[in-house]
């Protein structure tokens, strides 16, 4: 896998909870703007390592900038059968760097919470949880089609 500026410091959140908010600002009597944003920020890099992690790779970064790589320390469990220790993960590419990149991206929910009484439910971790395990399920199920014999469409980079 490629990927960008790892640096990248990003506020992530959950689609549910900024339906949410959407709808709690929809009740109000009047318009007004509010920012949809947990508040809290990580790196992409952080990102990638919870998601290994939620798969049961554990990951070691090296390297800097585009000539960082992520490697495969261990791994446990049953999720990840074909990945091997000493596996590259994850490459920086430049060609996946935003051309006006913006490297600290971190919403002030503070009136959401003041006024609509608006706080996120769902962590970083439990959001990046969720999503592994779909993708892991999607994964089951492609090997499952190809073991028997249906041809499966997966993206190529």
């Amino acid at each position: 896998m490629f990927l960008g500026n790892m640096d990248a410091l990003r506020d992530w959140g959950h689609a549910k909870d900024y339906v949410r908010m959407q709808w709690m600002m929809l009740q109000q009597d009047t318009t007004e703007d509010f920012v949809i944003a947990t508040g809290k920020q990580i790196s992409v890099r952080e990102f990638v390592r919870m998601s290994a992690e939620n798969t049961g790779i554990t990951l070691e970064f090296s390297g800097k900038g585009i000539d960082e790589i992520t490697t495969v320390i261990a791994v446990s469990g049953t999720d990840a059968p074909s990945v091997k220790v000493d596996d590259v993960l994850v490459k920086v590419d430049p060609r996946y760097f935003r051309p006006a990149e913006v490297e600290n991206l971190l919403g002030d929910p503070s009136k959401a919470k003041e006024k609509l009484g608006w706080v996120p439910e769902i962590t970083v971790e439990e959001m990046c949880a969720e999503i592994v395990a779909c993708d892991l399920e999607k994964a089951k199920q492609h090997s499952l089609l190809r073991k028997h014999g249906y041809s499966v469409s997966v993206a190529k980079k």
